[in-house]
């Protein structure tokens, strides 16, 4: 069973990759991922990286073009136990983007505790979009 502890460490490590991601500390993805780890921004028509190396030079190069968030916030986590050392957490993101933009997105994460440290084993990112409206 998921102690307060676990939560609270599990909540830590998606608001220290917003962190991270924010200040460009791209090489301490390590501290939140797995190495294996996969990232998934196929929704959002960016692509799938597996493994911290891709995931960190896809990272370097949206930022160096421009498009890489200039603030991430996470919020609204839920956690759910999925196994003796596993939990799904889903939550919600809102990224400031360098144009002023707001963009929100749903984060679906499988996370899993290693060497008594909870980290990332796969994020799927899903944009939030307005629901299309019938003008019938």
């Amino acid at each position: 069973m998921l102690t307060a502890p676990d939560r609270q460490q599990i909540t830590e490590t998606l608001s220290r990759h917003a962190f991270m991601a924010d200040e460009n500390r791209l090489d301490e993805f390590g501290e939140v991922f797995t190495p294996e780890a996969t990232y998934d921004m196929g929704r959002s028509g960016m692509g799938t990286f597996q493994g911290i190396e891709a995931m960190t030079a896809a990272a370097g190069q949206m930022s160096a073009a421009g498009f890489a968030p200039l603030s991430h916030f996470v919020t609204n986590i839920v956690i759910t136990e999925t196994g003796e050392s596993t939990a799904s957490v889903r939550s919600k993101g809102l990224m400031i983007m360098p144009d002023g933009g707001l963009h929100g997105v749903v984060y679906d994460d499988t996370v899993v505790l290693q060497e008594g440290r909870w980290l990332i084993a796969s994020r799927v990112i899903s944009p939030m979009r307005a629901p299309a409206t019938d003008n019938h």
